[in-house]
């Protein structure tokens, strides 16, 4: 459809062929630009002039930006645009829609998306690094080798400024377990020791630099501009200013002094490294809004602060004036304390998002708990969706107990007439039981117009409900034919992308109230998503979250008391849930049976 839009619009009589032609190449351009410069910040060290790093040291290639690149390649190799228009816009639509969404969409500056809200990107914070320490915070090149080696070990992926702007501003992911490097002050051993081991293991970083420093040897060394301008030159180095005198607080300088030092500082590195400066460093972390209008002012697109009492990861950061970071080059901090663990991708590692209603039932199950908009989350991404018709009422984690799933979250409604019956409200599929229930004729009437959810193998429905048509195996697979799992849900929280409006609830009972709720659902990538609101929240405002959350559907199941979510054996909620018969699962991606990822803290 949209690929009929663009050509329509482009080809339009109104439009001459002369004008045709030059928005035509004005579009082409613009994508390949635009792609070109993000894929360049994802594989700029393929295009390094310095020898290429040992193979057994590189990180693993990231697939955003292989595709990224592949996408521009394409681009400019597809048939002869004047020839054949739609074919162009076809691919232009399938191929770069998804992205050119993202980026049209992207959150007002300085604002970070809400979909990077949900991934945990730490930044790790270094000073000088020297073969004897000086300060407790002072690193030795052994010591800084063995952070890198357990980087790589712990497969996480250090990424440059660039992708992490591009992703806090528009929410498009990185590569799996992204972490940033940055290297505060300009230290001698910065080039004698950090230098060599980053291009040995390809690894990308910050530099921030105070103009004063560079060739100031008085007590500690610095690098010289000789060899800041080597360092510049190499696309894994990223150089940001750092003020010119590296002030102890800019908050306290006349606005004559603070626009010199923010200003100057930029125009210095740029007129000596002939490099554009993106990026400033405050000193010590410390700004307020009046330091970060004055960078803002300067032409910087970014600034990094960071404090010991109050460490973020990038996404949780207050703009993209003030990016956090875990500071005085402690690893363990950034990634290793059940506070701070980072393995769950959910936003940062997740695949570019598809154009239309691709699935993926081949990622990781992975865990997140996030904060939108004052409403509390836990998520569960990935994995191979099913549900379970258990015989009687258990707990979620008993009924997950038998299976392979990894998690679970309460299904849909279920009679509450018997304690220990399983009697559902409408018809049930369960794979697990490899048998349908049709519903209860007089019970089915009311249905009418809910969610009909219809699980197979390589893709999820969420259909209305007829009780004419649905309530026979029959009428459920002509709908879909591999159909191996359904059943009725209360209501839309979300379909196409777009949270439900009040109106769209009609009736039903105590949408509106302050409720626990569970909810399940497709994200933006494709996978699977189950959840728990586990402080009350009303559907109409649960539905605008979960849209902000990346959901491209989700369904509300059951309310208040049974609002039950599982994690491996576990159950996530902080209170004792009513025992359910029927629950929607996780199981791990086909032939991997251990796939799932720690959990993700929320801020």
């Amino acid at each position: 459809m949209l690929s009929t839009c663009f050509y329509r619009f482009f080809t339009a009589q109104y439009f001459s062929p002369v004008l045709s032609k030059l928005l035509l190449s004005v579009t082409l351009t613009f994508s390949v630009s635009l792609f070109a410069t993000v894929a360049q910040a994802q594989e700029k060290q393929n295009n390094s002039s310095t020898p290429a790093p040992s193979l057994s040291h590189c990180p693993q290639a990231s697939p955003y930006g292989t595709e990224l690149t592949s996408l521009a390649t394409q681009l400019l190799q597809t048939t002869n645009w004047t020839e054949d228009k739609t074919k162009l816009f076809e691919f232009l639509s399938l191929k770069l829609g998804p992205q050119l969404a993202a980026y049209f969409n992207s959150s007002p500056y300085p604002t970070i998306n809400e979909r990077a809200k949900l991934a945990k990107v730490p930044i790790l914070m270094y000073h000088d690094i020297l073969p004897k320490k000086q300060v407790f915070f002072d690193v030795t090149p052994q010591e800084f080798e063995q952070h890198l080696q357990f980087i790589k070990q712990q497969g996480f992926t250090p990424i440059s400024y660039d992708q992490l702007v591009i992703h806090l501003r528009t929410g498009l992911p990185l590569p799996e377990k992204p972490i940033m490097l940055t290297f505060d002050d300009g230290y001698g051993g910065h080039y004698e020791y950090v230098y060599p081991l980053l291009k040995k293991y390809g690894y990308p970083a910050v530099f921030s630099i105070y103009t004063s420093g560079v060739g100031n040897n008085v007590g500690r060394s610095h690098v010289s501009w000789e060899q800041l301008k080597e360092m510049a030159a190499d696309p894994l180095i990223t150089v940001a200013a750092h003020s010119v005198t590296h002030p102890e607080d800019l908050r306290r300088l006349s606005d004559d002094k603070l626009q010199m030092e923010v200003t100057k500082s930029k125009q210095i590195l740029e007129n000596k490294l002939d490099i554009p400066i993106r990026y400033f460093t405050y000193p010590a972390g410390k700004y307020n809004q009046k330091v970060a209008a004055a960078v803002k002012k300067a032409g910087y697109l970014s600034a990094l602060t960071m404090n010991d009492n109050d460490e973020r990861f990038a996404g949780d950061s207050e703009s993209l004036l003030a990016i956090g970071r875990f500071g005085q080059s402690n690893l363990a901090r950034a990634i290793a304390n059940p506070e701070s663990s980072i393995l769950s991708q959910t936003s940062a590692g997740m695949k570019i998002p598809k154009w239309g209603e691709e699935f993926d039932f081949s990622a990781n199950v992975t865990f997140n708990k996030t904060t939108i908009d004052r409403t509390y989350l836990l998520l569960i991404s990935g994995g191979r969706p099913m549900t379970i018709h258990a015989k009687s009422r258990y707990q979620v984690p008993e009924i997950l107990a038998d299976t392979a799933a990894v998690a679970g979250v309460d299904g849909g409604f279920f009679s509450l007439k018997v304690i220990n019956s399983n009697i559902m409200i409408g018809p049930v599929l369960s794979q697990k039981a490899s048998n349908f229930v049709p519903g209860n004729a007089s019970e089915n009437l009311r249905l009418a117009g809910r969610p009909l959810v219809l699980i197979g193998t390589q893709a999820v429905k969420y259909i209305p409900f007829d009780p004419f048509l649905h309530n026979t195996l029959e009428g459920i697979q002509a709908e879909m034919s591999d159909v191996t799992d359904a059943f009725v849900a209360a209501a839309w929280l979300v379909k196409d992308g777009q949270p439900r409006s009040r109106e769209s609830f009609g009736n039903l009972f105590g949408f509106d109230a302050a409720r626990r709720r569970a909810f399940w659902g497709i994200n933006q990538a494709g996978q699977p998503t189950i959840g728990v609101a586990p402080r009350n929240v009303d559907a109409v405002r649960l539905g605008a979250v979960l849209a902000k959350a990346g959901l491209r559907d989700a369904v509300m199941l059951d309310s208040g008391d049974s609002s039950s979510l599982a994690y491996k054996g576990e159950l996530l909620v902080p209170y004792t849930p009513r025992p359910v018969p029927h629950v929607v699962a996780l199981l791990p991606p086909e032939g991997n049976e251990k796939a799932s990822c720690l959990v993700v803290n929320a801020k």
